[in-house]
Parts: structure tokens; sequence; C-alpha cells
């Protein structure tokens, strides 16, 4: 363990309320400026509902365009601010892991320290990862599919504002988590929880599982957007697999 200066109860304390109140004040003024950059992180945000939107070019998607509409007095500016805050909760998200793992580094052992970084840091980039890969991919196929979906051409669409970020932000929450499954299964692992041949013989279990959450994060009837969104969480688990066996 480093050597650190002895530290009473007290004043564990006060470096913890220093650190929350670093770490409000760093995702108060990110949520700020995001506030403040409406037009820009609302270009981003509405993206999705063009077919100028980059993966819909790529895949070759016919021409559309979704219309949003706003049915509460409030409703935008909540939603703005909701935005705003979520943007600022990822921008600042590195920083807050900085300070958290610089409250509980004195009380690891060099080794811990190094295992420690490494779960920060991989765990802030998996949860990235899924986030863009859900922005780019998952949620345009989800938007795309229930935007323009009809029962008849005399039933118009009429989407409001307040479902299209909701189900945003919510796919993007899950998944970021669902993304955090190598970081999981190495802690796991290193519990000696489970192991690599454990994995592999429920490696079936898993396909159905990775199915099942697929078929919830998008309710499409398509078996290509469920592929689509099934294999990358089927390398996860593979990955996880690779990396349980290398902490073996």
């Amino acid at each position: 363990m480093s050597e650190t200066p002895t530290m009473t109860f007290w004043d564990h304390l006060d470096e913890l309320r220093s650190v929350i109140i670093r770490t409000m004040v760093v995702t108060v003024v990110a949520a700020a400026v995001a506030f403040c950059l409406k037009e820009q992180l609302f270009d981003i945000v509405l993206a999705p509902r063009s077919s100028d939107f980059i993966t819909y070019r790529l895949m070759g998607v016919e021409p559309f365009s979704i219309h949003l509409m706003n049915t509460g007095l409030t409703e935008q500016f909540m939603i703005h601010l909701k935005t705003a805050m979520y943007a600022g909760v990822l921008v600042a998200l590195p920083y807050i892991v900085y300070l958290l793992f610089g409250f509980i580094s004195p009380a690891l052992y060099d080794n811990e320290r190094k295992y420690a970084t490494l779960l920060c840091t991989s765990g802030y980039l998996m949860f990235m990862l899924g986030t863009l890969l859900n922005y780019f991919l998952i949620f345009p196929l989800t938007v795309k599919f229930l935007g323009t979906y009809q029962v008849s051409p005399d039933v118009a669409n009429m989407l409001t504002l307040q479902s299209y970020m909701d189900t945003m932000l919510m796919m993007n929450l899950v998944m970021g988590i669902i993304f955090e499954l190598p970081v999981v299964s190495w802690i796991l692992g290193r519990m000696g929880l489970i192991n690599a041949q454990m994995m592999r013989a429920m490696r079936r279990h898993a396909v159905v599982a990775i199915l099942v959450v697929a078929a919830i994060i998008t309710p499409t009837t398509d078996a290509f957007t469920l592929f689509i969104v099934a294999l990358p969480i089927w390398l996860l688990y593979e990955l996880s697999i690779l990396i349980v066996k290398s902490s073996d």
C-alpha cells in the first residue's frame, strides 16, 4: 500500500465532500454549456429522424422525415434541460471517474491500483462505445421502423418530442450498461465466481438470452434489425469468455 499520511474519519469525510462538490460543479458547468449550445445539441439529438443521417445514407434508405410535435406548455424547456444535463454528465464523466479514483486510490496496494485504473478506464470506454453504437445504429433503425410504421395510410403518425427523447435516452443507457458485460465478467472471474469453461457451457443459453434482450431493445418485426442488435452483444459475450480465460 502506498505511503500516505494518516487521516481521521472526519478527514476522509471532508475529502469525500470535496469530491462530491467538485463533481456537481463540473457536471453543472458542462450541462450549462450544453444548454447554451441548444442548436448544436439538438442538431445531433434529432439527426436520426431524417434520411439525411449518415447511417441511413450508408444503408441506402429511401428518403423520409419524421415530424415531431410538442403537446405540453413546459415540455420543450424541460426536455432541453434534461438533454443538456444528460450531455453534461457524459462530458464530465471522465473527470468524475478521475475524482472518485483519486479518493479511493490511497487505500489500495500498488497492484490493486493498477487493476482499478484498468477497470475504471475500460468501464468508461465500454459505456461510451455502447452509447455510440446505439446512436449510430440501433436507435436509427428503431426510429425508422416505428416512426414510419402505419397500419393504414389513413392513420398518420403524430410523434411527440417527449416520446422521441425518452426512447433515445433510455436506449442509450441500456446499451451503455450492456456493454459493461466484459468488465463485469472480468470482475466475477477475478472473484472466482465464473470461469471460461462455465461460460462456454452456457453459450446456448446466453444466445437465447441475447436474442430476447435484442428483441426488447428493438421492438421490430424484421430479422435483419434483430441480427444487427444481437450481433454486438454476442461478440461482447465471446470477448468476455476470452477476458475471463486470461484472468484465470
